[in-house]
């Protein structure tokens, strides 16, 4: 069978994990306006036939390209940097409704120098008229030699199966990294985690999203129970997260449940704390914990 690892890179917010969702044609990935959303590798699997010949892609979501600022940050893009030496090929995502700048001329430099073909996806295309797609496109291919340059809207599913055919295209002949079924690497409470600080991004504003970490400390499936500390950095972060009277963290909590149920197969209680843990974005043992 054909199978590999192709790296997902691009800035912060240009939809990158909503591309991944759809490639694999299902949520791996959690989803926000907010940058940062992703924190750490995750590998999205991809199984299907390509000519009749199986092929397993494990696509690496990856945090977007940035400057580090924290032990967050630095560990952020440490991330990135390792996965970068050895892939079978990039997937460099663009936004189409935003100018094509140094940040993305800086993440070409990166990817086109390390060897593997590069397969460039110009998403959000659902916002442009075909006048201005066509210029983004043009602009999108002066910054390297590419393999194949993709049109797309992952929010519309518009180009995604033609980009999926062209990735499985590029795989190797190789082992099946995964088995049957599985569409990610991260365990259960690492996904489970990631749907509750989803909704917590979603819901809160300024700089309270950048102060989010989620912990899931109890998991009991058979009994339907889950318990998570929803962190923030400072008092009023927390008061902001609670809410007047509890109202955001119910409403955080009522927003995760019906996807941790469909992951878990079940009803669950989903039990939601939230606590203060002071600088835990400068702490490497919090970091180490939260799998950073």
């Amino acid at each position: 069978m054909r199978s590999g690892f192709v790296a997902v890179a691009g800035r912060p917010n240009v939809g990158k994990s909503t591309l991944v969702n759809g490639l694999v044609g299902g949520k791996v990935a959690i989803v926000s306006d907010k940058p940062q959303t992703t924190r750490r590798r995750i590998s999205a699997v991809v199984e299907e036939e390509l000519a009749g010949e199986p092929y397993q892609l494990v696509l690496l979501d990856l945090p977007g390209f940035q400057r580090p600022r924290d032990p967050l940050t630095r560990r952020m893009q440490d991330t990135v940097d390792e996965t970068l030496l050895d892939v079978d090929a990039f997937l460099f995502v663009l936004a189409a409704d935003e100018a094509i700048g140094a940040g993305d001329r800086f993440i070409a430099e990166r990817v086109y120098a390390a060897g593997p073909p590069v397969v460039v996806a110009l998403n959000k295309i659902d916002r442009l008229t075909p006048d201005r797609i066509a210029g983004q496109i043009a602009t999108a291919a002066a910054l390297g030699d590419f393999h194949a340059l993709h049109p797309v809207s992952a929010l519309t599913g518009d180009g995604v199966e033609a980009l999926r055919t062209d990735l499985a295209g590029l795989l190797p002949d190789g082992p099946r990294y995964f088995e049957d079924g599985v569409r990610t690497d991260l365990p259960l409470e690492a996904q489970i985690a990631e749907i509750v600080r989803e909704k917590a991004l979603l819901l809160t504003r300024e700089e309270v999203p950048h102060a989010i970490s989620v912990e899931v400390g109890e998991l009991d499936v058979d009994a339907g129970r889950v318990g998570a500390q929803v962190w923030v950095e400072t008092e009023s972060q927390k008061g902001i997260v609670v809410g007047k009277g509890g109202r955001t963290i119910r409403a955080i909590g009522t927003r995760a449940r019906p996807e941790v149920e469909s992951l878990l197969g079940r009803p669950v209680f989903l039990d939601l704390r939230v606590k203060v843990r002071p600088r835990w974005r400068r702490d490497e043992r919090a970091l180490e914990r939260l799998g950073i």
